[in-house]
């Protein structure tokens, strides 16, 4: 059995806008908030309740932006208030994992961190688990950060991919020597094919002094690191009225080209449990189990016929009927409608949303 050390800690971001999973994910409730796959549980729910296994209630922290803090508020009643960082302004990853840090920093600097995105499938939890407890032990007593990484089983342009060198000392684990984020589709088929890459899950390990001295050296002249130099015991909500006032001065920088592309001290474990990247289309496409003729039906009801490759996504009390359609979209939700081909699909989506807001306005977006 499974126990929660009080040293673990985790933050789960949730702030994304969800566009790629356009237009079922929207802007007023992205992807991470949604029962996307008909379970009873949305997406960040899924997530909490894994963490929940080895990292006790109190000491998970769920970053996102303001106006989604109900959704938290909402779907996780269990996690104390105060650990739900709303952030004033939309940014990247690494100032939400800056902020997490010095508010685990400052209350228990042992602290062992796991970051995780909201919107990642684990069809292995056991495994999961397993690498996640064994990575926290390593960056305990060691001054690194772990990624986690997994084997590419195709040439996915949206991911990003990370090249490691020489095994260490520790099984399954490597250091880093190269991070490419979202290579072009020939790039990704070269690294694939070259057997030295592996998929960039998003999940970062480390233990809390460590990563509080990256966030230094990734922003020298950060909002927090003027915080502490003020000498200050900052109560929570002084510290949040703060950080309410001065985030909007951190860079649009994400925590994967922030550490992995600028840190020496970087080291990917290559793992396998049945990891699939919920942000896109296509990735889900190929995480569910498919019909015989490959096509993948999450909801509504369909009567598909001579087709194949398909990934269909209806309301619950819609029925579609498919006649010749081979590895397209199709993805129905509220007052938009979107079929487009599947491959590469994260580029079209971009471009259909600002076609869609700039002559249609942004109730459909």
């Amino acid at each position: 059995m499974r126990t929660q050390n009080k040293d673990n800690y985790c933050v789960i971001l949730a702030g994304g806008k969800g566009r790629r999973l356009w237009p079922c994910s929207r802007e007023d409730r992205p992807k991470q908030f949604m029962d996307f796959f008909s379970t009873g549980r949305t997406l960040l729910q899924h997530t909490f309740d894994r963490i929940t296994k080895i990292v006790p209630v109190e000491n998970i922290y769920v970053n996102t932006n303001h106006v989604y803090a109900h959704f938290v508020e909402e779907q996780l009643p269990e996690l104390p208030h105060e650990n739900i960082l709303s952030e004033p302004i939309f940014r990247n990853t690494a100032p939400s994992v800056a902020w997490a840090t010095y508010r685990i920093y400052h209350r228990n600097e042992n602290a062992r961190i796991l970051v995780v995105p909201s919107d990642q499938a684990v069809f292995k939890e056991e495994a999961f688990l397993d690498n996640i407890e064994y990575g926290l032990d390593i960056v305990s007593e060691y001054d690194a950060m772990l990624t986690m990484g997994v084997k590419p089983t195709r040439p996915e342009p949206g991911y990003g991919y990370i090249q490691y060198s020489e095994k260490t000392q520790f099984d399954s684990i490597y250091r880093v020597k190269s991070f490419t984020e979202k290579p072009a589709r020939e790039f990704a088929q070269m690294f694939v094919e070259s057997g030295e890459f592996l998929w960039n899950s998003g999940l970062f390990l480390s233990n809390a002094k460590n990563l509080r001295l990256s966030m230094r050296r990734m922003f020298p002249n950060s909002v927090l690191g003027k915080l502490e130099e003020d000498g200050h015991e900052w109560s929570i909500e002084e510290e949040t009225e703060y950080i309410q006032k001065n985030f909007p001065a951190y860079p649009n920088l994400s925590i994967d080209m922030g550490i992995l592309e600028k840190s020496d001290n970087v080291f990917v474990m290559m793992c396998d449990f049945g990891w699939a990247d919920l942000g896109m289309w296509h990735s889900i496409y190929e995480s569910m189990r498919k019909s015989d003729d490959d096509n993948v039906s999450i909801s509504g009801q369909t009567i598909i016929e001579n087709s194949h490759g398909n990934i269909i996504k209806l309301p619950e009390d819609h029925i579609g009927i498919f006649n010749g359609l081979e590895d397209f979209i199709v993805a129905e939700n509220d007052n938009v409608l979107l079929i487009c081909k599947r491959e590469d699909s994260s580029a079209l989506i971009r471009k259909y949303i600002s076609d869609v807001q700039l002559k249609y306005g942004d109730e459909y977006i």
